[in-house]
């Protein structure tokens, strides 16, 4: 069976790496806000691509998603904001839970039918350690990352007798824009974080898009329902 994999988020960051790895275990499709990126992963060898925000025309993606038929969905799109509670906006805040919780759950609704058909079908879900963990001046990125975590332990539930796996991946600090970014909006520098750090060292994106590519695998079959940190050492302790 080809597997038909959808993968949100995938112009920059993990989500390109994700989508790099991906082109050699079937059809990729992808689902970004970035039109002119979307053209660029076109080329690169993307099947189909669907310019759409998940926040707001999220409705969009359902025909998208039954056309291609999709089989694997990895929902990596998300957006991270530092910020005391007390100062943030609540419409970042309605767009932090839209498209990190909200859009993965009616993505995985969207998908459901045609995997359930097949007896087969893989779902995973880019977390966050700060949803194991929690981060001070990210409590709605928390929030909205740990619920993911609950989501797809109840999903995987509900759909392993039709062959269908569920997973979250929790990435701790990722050398990627968006992790050097989140380095910037934050009091401490690269050097005083990585200090934290067990490994002494951020997580390779490909190290990710690896493990990605082998929880979709028939080998990872028996994997469902679980949390996977991929933090070097970061969730143990230090």
């Amino acid at each position: 069976m080809t597997k038909k994999i959808l993968i949100t988020g995938a112009t920059k960051g993990i989500g390109r790496k994700i989508f790099e790895e991906m082109l050699s275990v079937g059809e990729v499709f992808v689902i970004a806000r970035n039109r002119e990126l979307l053209e660029e992963l076109k080329i690169l060898g993307a099947k189909d691509v669907l310019h759409c925000d998940l926040s707001s025309d999220i409705k969009f993606a359902d025909s998208f998603i039954v056309n291609n038929q999709i089989n694997v969905l990895i929902n990596n799109a998300g957006i991270y904001n530092y910020s005391a509670l007390s100062e943030e906006n609540t419409d970042t805040i309605d767009d932090i839970i839209k498209t990190n919780i909200k859009a993965p759950i009616c993505l995985s609704k969207f998908v459901l039918p045609e995997m359930k058909k097949n007896k087969w079908g893989r779902i995973i879900n880019i977390g966050s350690i700060s949803g194991v963990m929690g981060e001070a001046y990210a409590s709605v990125y928390s929030a909205s990352k740990a619920s993911l975590i609950g989501f797809s332990k109840a999903l995987a539930l509900e759909t392993a007798e039709y062959n269908i796996t569920v997973n979250t991946i929790n990435p701790g600090w990722v050398d990627t824009e968006l992790g050097n970014n989140s380095i910037n909006e934050s009091e401490f520098s690269k050097d005083e974080i990585i200090e934290t750090i067990p490994q002494k060292r951020f997580v390779d994106p490909v190290e990710i898009a690896k493990l990605v590519k082998y929880l979709i695998s028939d080998d990872a079959r028996g994997i469902t329902g679980q949390s996977i940190n991929i933090c070097a050492g970061l969730s143990v302790g230090y």
